[in-house]
């Protein structure tokens, strides 16, 4: 069609031109759809930038005063609460002097869905007394990553710690060399066990991979995610799976290095004396400086452009924001997703949007952290990149990631590798004093457990007083702040007990830890 015909069209032709044009941009233009970097914004957030969708609460926020009493218990550390990682475990017994054969797991997911799958692995080859071999990393299909356990993980202290708990070899032998991905992905065969249900039982392992391995002398697993049952358990098989997730489980040396290169930074304070135009934030002249001189919290800002589509909430993009999300979700889910069916009121009253950028500004904000934070954001993509993180850059000018912290040169070796850049943010995680994440998934249980398990600090967002609280536009500052922090009294660190179902990797206590 040509210009002049186009031109021709009436009203109605054109918007079913213009839904036709959107319709076939997927498969045309791949590039709109994909996941968003801080520096990349979508097309769609250029021709429609994010504005602050609680403008009042922001203004209020930039505005705001803290006390040196809120300041004082922000930056306090938890106090001792009778748990502690069990020190004195029973000796477990020596090893069969013979295994019934090796155990082959393939785990897919992020790093965190990947821990899980390497302790639940060492559990199964406990309970059947067999090898395990290192686990298989499949390349993640979101990120193209294809990092393996080695790159991650110090293997030789992994074997070295559960040496007298479960055999483990680096590689088969040539014998069994023939058993490899590629073998399982081009037929049926014997050796595959593919069908372990989700919370597989210890007796089902023992009834349907026992067998296989005597037969064969090797079985493996995949999938392997989550097929491990939290309950009913022995306690040896329990303690064994916090062995692996607490002590064996550790960075290679280039990751722990660059970690704690940037924790470094981060607690160093004359970097904030010297950053040009900061004079007004320096942090050890003020009456506040005592209490967070030289400490960070860290954030993990969990917004990427899938997270986003599948909760089917509004986040004030517009509609061209909203016709991207539905068309991605389409892309990505064909239809199925749960949330699609409730309102964007209804799912923010049960709690299930995620916090934009801008909203886990107002929650620290409210909390007591004011601008002299120093904010450490470990996340990965950003949905609507530089756009959507203005306002919380406005809150916190402090604010530092990977990229400002440290030099291209030291970032050489992980970039463009989600694994090895998670690690990284893990570690700095870790470290830090006070550790927050936007909204729940892997990389926030796995640290809400680590940091549970070492006593530290970690706030945990209550997302369904969070959610109504920002529906309610009339609400002013003083409201708004009282409100976060009673509803947010017992979700700095509080050990929870794990309940039936529950994960371990979730609620270490009482599996993992013992009373004082």
């Amino acid at each position: 069609m040509e210009l002049k015909d186009f031109t021709k069209l009436n009203h109605s032709q054109k918007s079913a031109f213009a839904v036709v044009f959107v319709i076939l941009l997927p498969p045309f233009f791949p590039h709109l759809f994909q996941p968003l970097g801080r520096a990349s914004p979508s097309m769609f957030s250029e021709w429609n930038a994010p504005r602050p969708m609680h403008v009042a609460l922001l203004e209020s926020a930039l505005q705001r005063q803290t006390s040196v009493e809120l300041q004082t218990s922000l930056w306090s550390p938890l106090a001792f609460q009778g748990w502690k990682p069990c020190t004195e475990r029973p000796k477990p017994p020596p090893l069969p002097e013979k295994s019934w054969g090796y155990i082959q797991v393939f785990l897919d997911g992020g790093l965190n869905q990947q821990k899980m799958g390497i302790c639940d692995a060492v559990a199964v080859a406990k309970i059947l007394n067999a090898t395990l071999v290192i686990p298989h990393f499949e390349v993640n299909p979101v990120w193209q990553d294809s990092s393996s356990f080695a790159d991650i993980f110090d293997v030789d202290h992994f074997i070295d710690v559960l040496h007298d708990e479960v055999s483990i070899v680096k590689e088969l032998p040539s014998d069994y060399s023939w058993s490899t991905r590629e073998y399982y992905g081009t037929g049926i065969r014997a050796t595959r066990i593919k069908t372990a249900p989700v919370q597989a039982t210890a007796d089902w392992y023992i009834e349907n991979v026992l067998p296989i391995l005597q037969s064969y002398g090797i079985a493996a697993i995949a999938p392997f995610s989550h097929r491990l049952t939290f309950n009913n358990l022995p306690s040896n098989i329990q303690r064994l799976r916090c062995k692996v997730n607490f002590e064996a489980l550790i960075f290679v040396p280039h990751i722990k290095k660059l970690g704690e290169t940037i924790v470094h930074r981060l607690r160093d304070t004359s970097s904030i004396n010297q950053a040009e135009g900061n004079d007004h934030l320096l942090v050890e002249t003020d009456k506040f400086g005592k209490q967070q001189a030289g400490k960070f919290v860290v954030l993990h800002l969990r917004f990427d452009k899938d997270m986003a589509a599948h909760s089917a909430c509004d986040f004030g993009g517009g509609k061209a924001e909203r016709l991207a999300l539905a068309k991605y979700r389409q892309v990505l889910w064909q239809g199925r997703v749960l949330n699609s069916q409730f309102t964007d009121e209804e799912l923010r009253n049960q709690g299930r949007c995620p916090l934009t950028p801008e909203e886990i500004g107002l929650l620290l904000a409210a909390l007591g952290f004011n601008n002299k934070t120093r904010l450490y954001l470990a996340s990965h993509k950003v949905y609507g990149g530089e756009a959507r993180l203005a306002t919380l850059s406005k809150l916190f000018p402090l604010m530092e990631d990977k990229k400002s912290l440290v030099s291209k040169e030291e970032l050489a070796y992980v970039k463009g590798k989600a694994s090895l850049l998670a690690a990284v943010d893990y570690y700095v995680s870790m470290h830090s004093d006070i550790f927050i994440s936007a909204s729940p998934g892997n990389m926030h249980n796995a640290l809400v457990a680590n940091r549970a398990y070492m006593n530290l600090k970690t706030i945990r967002p209550n997302m369904a007083l969070l959610g109504q609280l920002f529906q309610n536009k009339s609400m002013g500052w003083s409201e708004f702040q009282r409100a976060v922090l009673d509803g947010h009294k017992n979700r700095q660190g509080q050990i929870r007990l794990r309940k039936e179902k529950q994960s371990i990797y979730t609620y270490p206590a009482p599996d993992c830890m013992c009373r004082a």
